[in-house]
């Protein structure tokens, strides 16, 4: 071998170890990480199609000693559903299946006339890095109240595992309580009116809905600030990580993009302000109250709607019904949700839904349908390239620990906690199995 070819062959053995140490300077992973992972994200989907991979349920099977045992998982469930209905929210506990209301409340907000047009300023926008929307977001809604704060400071406690696909609302309230000095509430149930109302109050308001832009054809959740609307125009502005700041939304485009996550939104404010806020939510600011008219909704909707938005709507009753603490009623609407799914023309099947919304765990863990639960974890599993949605771990494992398989339960609440070191439940339930 001559120099030259001595030189091509080391420049050759040269050439992968120096990509690779450029790629790890941050300014290029940055650019590059997410693009990285769409392209790959494509090939996966191109060999493995995740709408076709459809989830059927028992529908309603459940093991012989689900009576029995389902005492125990509402013990297990309890650290959950209180920081879901108190501890962020300082709320009555739900009511049980037979406690339901007889009547639902009307949504109502408080009588005070609303401008035509408002434009809330002084919030930083930012664009986010990959999957980044939950953290850039709530730090968005926070600079309107002056924090300091971006994505590089609410990333690392929200999402340790930088590939971590959803952050939902609760840990977003848990953070702005445990965090920043501000306090932070979510209800289901908004309107376009009480957007408005918050809004023309100084409350910039987060919602979590489906993301639409040109060029994106299948289904991914996200969140946006609204920030302001002009019924003139007929339109939001808002704050969006992903596509702009200042974009206009229509109302009803966002009605209905906001559909497929209850009408889920986020307010953070000064706690000096909590008392004002709390008249504008109206019946709202009762966590049971407002599922209880997020649960009229989505059955008004399932009478009314037909196709992917009727999924939606059973979903979205499902989801009310566990708020209630009606884990029957909502396992038999999840159920009929997952029916509706499996009807949908695969291009419109949401398939991520599972990676945000967790309530069929909640409801078929409650009702004893454990195999459910694993099988639903796996389909939701089978459908990520990268499984990193910890929660999908957390609830395989409270599974399999009550059908006997404890060395399963302890290896899936050990990747849960590998993938998020803050999953306070996981990491209270695995401690409890290795003890």
């Amino acid at each position: 071998m001559n120099k030259l070819q001595k030189r091509i062959t080391l420049l050759l053995l040269f050439l992968p170890l120096f990509g690779f140490l450029v790629y790890q300077l941050p300014p290029v992973k940055s650019r590059l990480e997410w693009r990285i992972a769409v392209w790959t994200e494509e090939i996966r989907r191109a060999i493995n199609p995740p709408e076709e991979v459809v989830f059927v349920p028992s529908a309603g099977g459940s093991d012989p000693q689900s009576t029995e045992i389902a005492a125990q998982v509402t013990a297990t469930l309890g650290a959950i559903l209180d920081a879901t209905a108190t501890r962020s929210m300082e709320t009555t506990p739900s009511p049980g299946p037979t406690d339901l209301p007889t009547e639902t409340p009307t949504p109502t907000i408080t009588p005070t006339t609303i401008p035509g047009a408002v434009t809330l300023t002084g919030i930083r926008h930012e664009y986010e890095q990959w999957n980044n929307c939950g953290p850039v977001t709530i730090g968005m809604q926070l600079s309107f109240w002056g924090w300091q704060g971006n994505q590089s400071v609410t990333a690392p406690v929200l999402k340790p595992n930088p590939r971590d696909k959803n952050v939902g609302p609760t840990e977003l309230v848990e953070y702005v309580q445990e965090q920043t000095g501000f306090e932070a509430i979510y209800r289901v149930g908004g309107t376009s009116e009480l957007l408005k109302q918050l809004v023309a109050a100084g409350f910039p308001t987060i919602v979590e809905k489906s993301l639409d832009v040109q060029g994106r054809e299948d289904w991914v959740g996200h969140y946006s600030l609204i920030s302001g609307f002009s019924d003139e125009l007929g339109r939001f502005i808002t704050q969006d990580s992903y596509i702009m700041a200042d974009f206009p939304e229509p109302y009803d485009k966002l009605d209905g993009a906001w559909r497929s996550f209850n009408y889920t939104f986020i307010v953070t404010y000064p706690a000096e302000r909590e008392t004002e806020l709390m008249a504008i939510l109206g019946p709202l600011a009762d966590w049971e109250t407002a599922n209880s008219i997020a649960l009229a909704r989505a059955e008004e909707e399932i009478a009314a709607l037909t196709g992917q938005d009727q999924f939606f709507a059973w979903f979205n009753k499902g989801s009310s019904l566990v708020g209630l603490g009606d884990y029957a009623g909502a396992a038999a609407a999840y159920d009929t949700a997952f029916g509706v799914y499996a009807g949908l023309d695969p291009i419109v099947r949401p398939w991520r839904m599972i990676w945000y919304q967790h309530g069929p765990y909640v409801a078929y863990l409650q009702t004893g349908r454990y195999q459910d639960v694993i099988e639903l974890a796996d389909t939701a599993l089978s459908t990520m390239g990268e499984q990193t949605v910890e929660e999908t771990f957390y609830w395989r494992g409270l599974a399999r620990e009550q059908l006997g398989d404890l060395s399963g339960a302890i290896a899936d609440l050990r990747h849960a906690v590998e993938l998020n070191v803050n999953y306070e439940e996981a990491v209270l339930e695995l401690a409890r199995l290795e003890a």
